[in-house]
């Protein structure tokens, strides 16, 4: 029976990618790619010549119907993203909850994604999270703000390099200036980097040194820090 592969890939290094991902690459009929151009980098340093459409979220709405048939149809997909796993802050949701509304079978590979190794690499509590993703950027930004003030988890963000700055400023005035964090950029990659310390410490930080490249954000989980205590410094 034909199915559904959601595939990740490598958010940095080419090398993150399991040789399962790389057999199912070639053995499918059909590759959906978020940017082809992007994919075919990928691709093309791993010989796989699969044949390759667009799926991104500016088309997915009009296209996955036609996906969902030619599945039915016999036809085995997989879907990629640029770079991690499809559905995590990338286009993919729609796709798997139209073929599990429609009874085909979905196999999601596991592999890359960027919040992982920035969650483990900061040193807070990875035992409970919450991810969030990225913020909303104008309505209902504060009220997610102040909903998440109080949270005890664990907090991922992801944010634009653009946003950076304005971001933490923001954790400064909904979760307090002592609030311990860290930012992770360019996971994998050759600038790979980590820096910690409160939330006002880092916002002063980026401020002076502009940031670049794909960010993901910890925030440490109220209530686990008193305000005085000894801060880690970036």
């Amino acid at each position: 029976m034909s199915k559904l592969f959601i595939v990740p890939t490598p958010i940095g290094n080419l090398e993150d990618i399991t040789l399962r991902a790389l057999r199912i690459l070639r053995e499918v009929d059909l590759v959906l790619a978020e940017d082809t151009r992007t994919s075919s980098v990928l691709l093309n340093k791993y010989e796989i010549s699969a044949r390759m459409e667009s799926h991104h979220k500016f088309n997915e709405h009009k296209t996955v119907e036609a996906v969902r048939d030619r599945i039915l149809a016999g036809m085995d997909v997989a879907l990629i993203s640029d770079a991690g796993t499809p559905g995590i802050s990338d286009p993919g949701f729609l796709l798997v909850r139209t073929c599990v509304e429609a009874g085909i079978e979905v196999e999601t590979l596991p592999g890359a994604t960027a919040f992982v190794p920035a969650l483990v690499n900061s040193g807070f509590p990875c035992d409970r999270f919450c991810f969030e993703g990225f913020l909303p950027v104008k309505k209902g930004r504060q009220t997610k703000l102040k909903e998440l003030a109080a949270e005890r988890r664990t907090m991922i963000f992801y944010e634009s390099p653009y946003r950076l700055v304005k971001t933490l400023g923001d954790f400064s005035t909904f979760f307090g200036t002592g609030r311990p964090a860290s930012v992770s950029r360019e996971i994998s990659k050759i600038h790979d980097t980590t820096h910690r310390g409160t939330v006002s410490e880092l916002c002063a930080y980026f401020k002076q040194h502009e940031p670049k490249g794909e960010i993901v954000i910890i925030v440490k989980g109220g209530g686990d820090y008193e305000a005085g205590e000894e801060e880690i410094t970036v």
